[in-house]
């Protein structure tokens, strides 16, 4: 497609998404689909053992394949400074040393990469790559691992954990939850390419190409401005993009070990292993209560698998210092290291495995009292103050998501008492749950261009992962200039543009919308400055008075005063005009605590015959400030509702104890939630505005709509069956199982 036709297009693209013309007509390229002259390809070999030491390794069969260029191992490979010794391995905490150790810690590391000319070739020389491994011990089996690590105070203890042992309304359980697998759409790849000595291009699934671009200055020992990112589209992250993969140094090792450029692209099995997931976790959780329902104290402890070779902690307990006012808290969380390798953050990372235990507990708590669910939540959530920091909450509106959520499900329906509504081989209930987010803020920078036909550009680093950031971007800048939208354009994912941070955490929009906000205004207050060349009744204009159209500018309280985008640009000798504005937080972090928050409420079936659970219904009413995008937030919404359901009643990431091997790790053999496991799920929004947070008074909601949505699935199933299902996911076999013994 030619630069004049796909200008063409968006001249006269429809409202909606900003790269949606791109995405379907296939011009807009995700990090594999880039062209770039006199490319080869890398396919990685992989270990067959979970642990041990490389003994020898053979390349001689594989390079006699034509086509094959080299063949990257630990014993051949380019320099890399930042790898240079043990030393500075450790201080460049990469995570794993691909190429760098002949040390073997989970099955399925990468050994080799060949590089051939062409997919075909590396694929099958690949396969004629032999190692031999001194083999050694391993563990992969989280619950007998776990019992081996002992527990650690996490966070400050509130109160007096001694002062609540003895009430008598006490809920004392344990949880478990399997490890889930990201699995976005697009596959994780990367083109490397070495345009000079010490000048790198990147094409890479990321979710922020400046971390990628500092990554590589610091290994390589390069400048940073020598390094050019590309994600400009992602087909989904869910937390996989916001770490740089031993795959993608593998790619520029190899480019530099060439001389060419490399695409390096990961199969659906490697990406089981090489990016990342949500670990296996084991909770406890004991929480008290008075008769009347008021909170008095909780013990949470939690364990999550980590790799031997890197210590990662999800966090699970810090979710249970966020919503409820318990003046009495105490907090443990421990690793437990195992022959797998490293998980990652995935959507409501920590969050969202930590609330399923506590939301489960709170509803367990509330049959105890005969208390409505509703009731006894809306009682001691901390709507005035951040219950850690006692800083008073810049806005907080969880009890108007419940109240309005509890209306959406038909809540009066719901029965007290657990199992009494049969319908055929239908057993009904319903289930709620809320969830919270420490709603964050980084400094970003944005760009705004402005040419002589009126039209915009808005232009950030960071990545859209499907969140609909260019589209707020657009929405923002159209409503503070007043410029139609299909005169504004948005570039991102490119390092080349102001840098941003990492689109990941809920931040994303909150971070970028205050640069893009600010670089509005001054744009305006840019264009009266001109103008007052041209017409001095625009000579310091108050920027509340400035009124800006497609074609011209004009003043808000002298309809006949207006000038031509035209006539100003050719008075003032103008080609272009360009803004770049930085936005961070500020003071009001010392003043305010910030959070999104979102109540779910779910209706489910369960077949007595068949073990199935099927979501009948699912609200979801979330407080994200401002709604940008309201399009985007509900997708966003509901998709994070989807990977809840995912979590909650089916996903679960195998493994062969024995042989240390992950089972069905491919999308036929990992089960997830697709369009028939799901509702249509009902969306809605508070719609107040934060006014502290940011300019645009948006906040976050990527992580909160998936956070409390096992709780409200499994405590749904509660009061379907009377049975308390404490681990996911609950399969239609231990719902059977649980029937049994009814």
């Amino acid at each position: 497609m030619g630069l004049l036709e796909l200008l063409n297009i968006r001249s006269k693209r429809p409202e909606g998404r900003v790269e949606g013309v791109e995405k379907v007509t296939g011009s807009g390229k995700y990090a594999a689909e880039y062209e770039v002259k006199n490319m080869c390809y890398a396919v990685l070999v992989n270990s067959t053992v979970p642990s041990g030491k490389i003994q020898s390794i053979s390349v001689d069969k594989a390079k006699e394949v034509e086509g094959v260029i080299d063949i990257i191992t630990h014993l051949h490979k380019p320099s890399v400074p930042g790898m240079d010794t043990e030393e500075k391995i450790k201080q460049s905490r990469f995570g794993l040393p691909i190429f760098h150790t002949d040390k073997i810690f989970f099955k399925g590391q990468p050994v080799a990469m060949v590089i051939a000319e062409t997919l075909e070739d590396a694929t099958f020389a690949a396969s004629l790559v032999e190692a031999e491994y001194q083999k050694d011990s391993f563990a992969v089996d989280f619950d007998s691992e776990k019992e081996k690590v002992a527990l650690k105070a996490e966070g400050k203890e509130r109160g007096n954990f001694d002062s609540w042992q003895n009430l008598p309304f006490t809920v004392d359980q344990q949880y478990n939850i399997k490890a889930d697998v990201h699995n976005p759409m697009e596959m994780h790849a990367t083109i490397a390419h070495w345009t000079g000595n010490d000048t790198l291009k990147l094409y890479d699934k990321n979710q922020g190409v400046n971390n990628v671009q500092r990554t590589f200055a610091r290994l390589f020992s390069i400048p940073e401005k020598n390094i050019q990112v590309f994600s400009e589209f992602v087909g989904g992250g869910f937390g996989s993009g916001l770490r740089i993969w031993p795959h993608v140094l593998a790619s520029v090792m190899g480019a530099k070990q060439v001389g060419r450029p490399v695409k390096l692209m990961l199969t659906r099995p490697q990406m089981f292993a090489a990016t990342g997931y949500r670990p296996a976790s084991w909770q406890r959780i004991k929480l008290a209560s008075d008769p009347s329902g008021n909170l008095s104290g909780i013990l949470h402890q939690a364990k999550n698998e980590t790799s031997v070779y890197e210590n990662f902690n999800d966090g699970i307990t810090r979710v249970t210092r966020l919503i409820y006012k318990f003046p009495n808290l105490k907090t443990e969380a421990a690793n437990v290291p195992l022959n797998l390798s490293t998980p990652t953050w995935m959507r409501g990372p920590g969050d969202c495995t930590g609330v399923f235990a506590l939301e489960s507990a709170i509803d367990e708590l509330s049959y105890q009292l005969k208390m409505d669910p509703v009731a006894l939540r809306l009682k001691n959530i901390s709507l005035q103050n951040h219950p850690d920091s006692n800083l008073p909450w810049s806005t907080h509106f969880l009890d108007e998501c419940i109240n309005k959520g509890a209306k959406m499900i038909g809540w009066n329906a719901r029965k007290a008492t657990p199992s009494t509504v049969i319908e055929g081989d239908w057993y009904i209930g319903y289930g709620m749950a809320v969830g919270m987010w420490n709603a964050g803020r980084a400094e970003a920078k944005a760009a705004i261009i402005m040419s002589k036909d009126g039209s915009l550009v808005v232009q950030t680093a960071m990545t859209d992962i499907g969140t609909g950031t260019g589209t707020g971007m657009q929405n923002i800048a159209h409503e503070i200039t007043g410029i139609s939208k299909n005169k504004i354009n948005i570039e991102l994912g490119n390092s080349a543009l102001p840098p941003a941070p990492s689109q990941g955490g809920s931040t994303g929009l909150s971070s970028v919308s205050g640069a893009v906000y600010d670089a509005s205004n001054q744009l305006k207050q840019k264009l009266a400055e001109y103008a007052s060349l041209v017409n001095g009744s625009f000579k310091g204009a108050a920027l509340e008075n400035i009124l800006l159209s497609d074609r011209s500018i004009s003043l808000k309280n002298n309809s006949t005063v207006s000038v031509s985008y035209e006539e100003l640009f050719e008075k003032n000798n103008l080609a272009e005009i360009r803004l770049e504005v930085a936005s961070k937080p500020g003071s009001e972090r010392e003043k305010f605590a910030f959070c999104s928050s979102a109540a779910h409420f779910c209706k489910v079936r369960v077949n007595k015959r068949t073990g199935k659970v099927k979501i009948e219904k699912l609200a979801v009413v979330a407080d994200g400030g401002k709604i940008i995008n309201s399009q985007a937030a509900a997708n966003q919404m509901s998709g994070a509702a989807v990977g809840g359901i995912g979590m909650t009643l089916m996903e679960e990431n195998q493994i062969d104890a024995k042989l240390g091997t992950l089972i069905g790790n491919d999308l036929a053999g990992y089960h997830f939630a697709v369009n028939a496991d799901a509702p249509i799920i009902e969306v809605d929004f508070i719609h107040k505005s934060d006014p502290n947070i940011n300019p645009s008074g948006a906040k976050g909601l990527g992580e909160v709509g998936i956070i409390g949505t096992a709780p409200a699935i499994a405590n749904a199933i509660y009061n379907a069956i009377g049975i308390r299902m404490r681990d996911l996911p609950i399969t239609p076999d231990k719902i059977l199982i649980a029937l049994s013994h009814k």
